[in-house]
């Protein structure tokens, strides 16, 4: 398989690789939880294949407190770069414009072949987009991400909140979602908010330190692999055990916040840790592609695997359902990339941010997969 130029250019690019990894890590564990969700809700039966829902439970407590902790590393680094204003211009361009497009364009789908599609939708599903997206699928992570960022820059440049205060606050915020959660209040999009400002804080605390070049041999650690690796083994397997016990995925995240937090942070330590060493050797360079377009991926993958799979069980007869899974997880991954970079080649960038922008030739923004 071949690479364009770009891509190639990408991979030699001697920038913090270790990002793209990780990106690339957390946004294949989101599509193979959205890929098996997405399969029970279209009735396949995973009986006989206990180990592929036992991975989905396993792998579930730190994939997305690893997306908030990445982006608070970088918080500072943009704020001293651009200032308030332009970093939550940038944040809207980048994060809430994404969001509503496909998140309009997911739903309107989904009303228009209600047929075809898991869930039942209505044209109010528009106003929740806005004010719950969590009812409206996946795009409840962008929301939440802009938003934590946005207060957080703001207390950060007009109260001068330093990081300790942060998270000092990120606590408060996270202890009193599990008082509210005890009292079965239900909040909207500010619950997330009150959850996952803890992580990005944590993020913005330790950007100074897993930035700084000195330090990669830290991070890029094999023995520090080899002593993650068995405690992460260990408290991810009694986490499933007891979501699996309790029969949910978010049982250990609602009422067992402490423990659900030992959960975010040894996964988040070992995932971090491993993309440190794959940037150090170089390897599994299509892993940082992946990353790369994360939030494309995100932001498509849905539309993509649910097209795929309705085709899938339409035309074939008692395909096994490990093969769909698998077929549905490789389209959520490779699809959405081939499509930003189509759409980009015909001029379709107002799909992805309101403002046309063009990229220096030095920072190589890929634009094309040939012969892939």
């Amino acid at each position: 398989m071949k690479l364009s130029a770009a891509y190639t250019a990408l991979l030699d690019n001697k920038r913090q690789s270790w990002i793209d990894y990780d990106r690339g890590i957390s946004i294949i564990l989101v599509t193979y939880r959205h890929a098996y969700e997405m399969m029970l809700h279209a009735g396949l039966n995973f009986d006989r294949f206990p180990m592929i829902g036992y991975v989905n439970v396993f792998l579930f407590g730190f994939r997305m407190p690893l997306f908030f902790i990445t982006s608070g590393i970088f918080l500072s680094s943009s704020l001293e770069k651009k200032g308030l204003k332009s970093y939550n211009f940038s944040r809207f361009q980048n994060i809430l414009y994404p969001m509503f497009i496909w998140g309009i364009l997911q739903i309107s789908i989904q009303v228009a072949f209600s047929g075809y599609t898991n869930f039942s939708h209505q044209s109010f599903d528009y106003i929740w987009l806005i004010i719950d997206p969590r009812r409206t699928g996946q795009f409840w992570y962008l929301h939440t991400l802009f938003f934590v960022g946005m207060l957080y820059a703001f207390l950060k440049i007009k109260f001068r909140f330093n990081s300790f205060m942060q998270m000092s606050m990120g606590i408060l915020m996270y202890l009193t979602l599990s008082l509210i959660r005890q009292k079965g209040i239900y909040l909207g999009f500010a619950m997330d908010i009150l959850q996952y400002y803890l992580f990005f804080a944590l993020g913005d605390l330790i950007s100074t330190t897993i930035r700084k070049k000195e330090n990669t041999r830290y991070f890029a650690s094999f023995i520090l692999f080899l002593i993650l690796l068995p405690i992460f083994g260990l408290v991810q397997y009694n986490f499933a055990a007891i979501n699996i016990q309790q029969g949910s995925n978010y049982f250990v995240e609602h009422k067992m916040p402490l423990f659900f937090i030992v959960i975010a942070l040894v996964g988040c330590a070992l995932s971090i840790n491993i993309s440190f060493l794959l940037g150090k050797y170089n390897m599994a360079g299509y892993l940082r592609i992946i990353g790369y377009h994360s939030i494309h991926i995100y932001c498509m993958q849905i539309i993509l695997m649910a097209a795929t799979r309705t085709i899938l069980l339409r035309t074939f007869d008692n395909i096994p359902a490990p093969l769909v899974l698998m077929l549905i997880i490789f389209v959520g991954l490779l699809l959405p990339i081939l499509c930003y970079n189509m759409l980009m080649g015909l001029n379709c960038w107002w799909l992805f941010s309101p403002k046309k922008t063009i990229v220096p030739q030095q920072q190589v923004a890929p634009k094309t997969i040939v012969n892939l």
